[in-house]
């Protein structure tokens, strides 16, 4: 969008209205913006006066002074040679008398670093208006200010689509490959100078792929390395077009603390980093992090995420793709730096595993335990994890490297009850297999077992269950070989869900029986309750539905007992099941409405779906179709907020064949 720089009636007195700064990161098309404004401005007849731009050249190793500046701008104007003033006193006097009988002018100042650099040559007039671009938000001042961000993909692509396409309209390359173009808009960073030099290699490599691009800049892992490689020459404005020295002419001004955040800041895992990860990272208090984090904001080197305003622990940052590249590349490149990079990564994970764990407990408290720490109840420990998921995710994966591997398994094994509750299945199963690298990196056979058994469970849930038998026999056989019984009754349990995923009945009854025969001996009542339950169920898909009911009431007294009301759900729901087989329909509603109340206390979204799903399978038997559709229709809404689409969708079309 240009920034509205029509002059309105002469009643301006308010300044912030007469001067504008467009500001964003190098590179981000701030001069472009100015210049196309400055032409579109002048056509509406807005600047009789005329455009005077000036090219401060702020982020140069010998930036234009003001007084350098007043000198070309008294040139523009005719003034020179010996009509040249003496002293710049007086120079800056000439300019602004000149100015205050000219007719309104547009004055663009472009590139400025510092207010020293242009408040001098503002003019002494309201009637005239001035443009400024900076890559530092000139907060102290009192300007109308245009943020310029990156742009969105689809804009992106059409930038690109649109400048082969007015080269040579028979360039058909983005219709042919839009995916590879896509990928490289991606790949850019969406950032506009990126972008152009992109588009100038593909103009020179016209008889290759959009694809090979994209394989060269992955292959080499830098995109800044290829595109300032293969870069065509420079701009309308005859400036280089290249990547890495706007960055580093960037980074170079920064003061030590902030180049070293940023530096620090490149190696967060995720995408976006909590303040509270960040001041971890850097070793800093909440508040420090927090006032380095806004200086660098204001110089467009990071930005808060969208939505990412409140308390201080609650903001959440993030880095361009391109600036997140150049500093880990800064740290690789100096021994200290790498060195205090890797004491960073070790902070971040200990601060993950901190309260990952504290929220895992809160996930999975009981009454008569002990009360966790920070969270108070599940929402406030699924709300940070949500906040945190993809930079925990991706904090596990550092466990592939040896320093890292004892902290990414304990963080690991503190994410399964989440990533369940959330069916966030890849991720999980991502996790799982960083997990028992890690684990078996560091010879740790414990960690590698408890890897393999959340891989398992992972990948039943992701509907892979022979794939789970294999991860789950992996784990029992190392529980086995270690003499850990308690464990290994958990992987004998895990055994019979996936061997039940996969129709083997007879073989989870076994399973099943082995944990709970197990759990009774090391007087684990809890976990006898948990398995009594999935005994039943597989009891029930063998057609032992007797059975399977004894099973069941067996597991809802051995829950309750512990307090474990989301098993008693799990329960009761099950219960409904092999009730509604044998024929027990008013028994099994009972049961279905005793899981529904425990699953709303919980917010378990996912099983409420699949109990009122139930509850509608036995209405349509009954034969009572409407209390079937609006059954069905609970359920979808259920499975909608469980981010469960498909099951969803298949409740709302079974609601729509109810008759009547």
């Amino acid at each position: 969008m240009l920034p509205h720089l029509s002059p309105g009636e002469d009643d301006t007195a308010a300044l912030p209205l007469l001067i504008f700064a467009v500001t964003g990161m190098g590179g981000v098309g701030k001069t472009a913006l100015a210049v196309e404004a400055a032409h579109r401005s002048r056509a509406r007849g807005w600047f009789p006066g005329g455009t005077l731009f000036v090219d401060l050249r702020g982020y140069d190793d010998d930036p234009v002074t003001a007084d350098q500046a007043v000198l070309a701008l008294l040139d523009a104007l005719g003034v020179r040679d010996r009509d040249l003033p003496p002293t710049s006193e007086r120079q800056y006097d000439a300019y602004r008398a000149l100015l205050a009988e000219r007719d309104r002018m547009l004055l663009i100042l472009d590139n400025a670093s510092d207010p020293s650099q242009y408040l001098p040559l503002l003019p002494g007039t309201d009637h005239h208006r001035v443009l400024i671009t900076s890559r530092d938000r000139p907060d102290a001042l009192a300007v109308r200010l245009i943020d310029l961000e990156t742009l969105a993909p689809d804009d992106s692509v059409a930038l690109v689509t649109r400048a082969l396409h007015d080269t040579d309209e028979r360039d058909d390359r983005p219709a042919r490959d839009p995916d590879a173009l896509r990928e490289l808009a991606d790949l850019c960073g969406h950032l506009p100078l990126a972008l152009q030099i992109a588009t100038g290699m593909l103009r020179r490599r016209r008889h290759r792929d959009i694809a090979s691009l994209v394989a060269e800049i992955g292959d080499a892992g830098d995109p800044t390395s290829v595109l300032d490689r293969g870069s065509p020459g420079t701009d309308l404005y005859g400036r280089s077009l290249v990547l890495r020295p706007v960055l580093e002419t960037s980074y170079r001004r920064l003061p030590p603390n902030e180049a070293r955040l940023l530096c620090l800041l490149c190696l967060a895992p995720g995408a976006e980093t909590g303040t509270e990860a960040i001041a971890a990272l850097a070793d800093l208090d909440t508040e420090s992090a927090l006032s380095l984090l806004e200086d660098l904001a204001a110089r467009y080197l990071v930005a808060p995420a969208r939505g990412g305003y409140g308390k201080a622990s609650a903001v959440r940052w993030r880095v361009h793709d391109l600036v997140r590249v150049f500093g880990a590349g800064v740290v690789a490149g100096e021994a200290g730096l790498r060195e205090e990079g890797e004491a960073a990564q070790e902070r971040v994970l200990d601060f993950y595993w901190r309260w990952a764990d504290a929220a895992d407990d809160r996930l999975r408290w009981l009454p008569g335990m002990a009360e966790p720490e920070r969270f108070g109840d599940r929402g406030q420990a699924l709300a940070w994890l949500d906040g945190e998921r993809a930079g925990l995710v991706a904090a596990v994966a550092w466990g592939r490297e040896e320093r890292f591997a004892d902290a990414a398994v304990r963080l690991a094994g503190c994410l399964g009850e989440y990533l369940r509750w959330r069916r966030y299945f890849d991720d999980w199963i991502a996790v799982a297999e960083a997990a028992r690298e890690a684990a078996h990196l560091a010879g740790d056979r414990l960690g590698e077992a408890m890897a393999w058994d959340h891989l398992g469970l992972a990948l039943r849930d992701a509907g892979r269950a022979e794939d789970a038998i294999t991860a789950h026999t992996q784990a029992r056989d190392l529980h086995q070989d270690a003499g850990d019984r308690h464990n290994e009754a958990g992987s004998w349990n895990n055994l019979g869900l996936a061997l039940r995923e996969a129709g083997r009945a007879e073989d989870a009854i076994t399973a099943h029986t082995q944990a709970r025969d197990l759990f009774r001996v090391a007087g684990d009542r809890h976990h006898e309750g948990v398995v009594w339950n999935n005994l039943g169920s597989a009891l029930r898909q063998a057609g032992r539905a007797e059975e399977a009911i004894a099973a069941h009431i067996q597991a809802c007294n051995l829950s309750r007992a512990a307090g474990d009301r989301h098993n008693e759900a799990g329960s009761w729901n099950n219960l409904g099941l092999a009730l509604r087989e044998t024929g027990q329909m008013e028994e099994a509603i009972e049961a279905y409405g005793k899981s529904l109340v425990l699953r709303e206390e919980f917010e378990d979204w996912y099983g409420e779906g699949q109990t009122l799903e139930n509850l509608a399978f036995l209405y349509e038997d009954a034969h009572r179709p409407a209390k079937a559709r609006a059954a069905y229709l609970q359920s979808a809404n259920a499975f909608t907020r469980a981010n469960a689409p498909d099951r969803a969708a298949q409740a709302r079309a079974r609601a729509a064949e109810q008759p009547g």
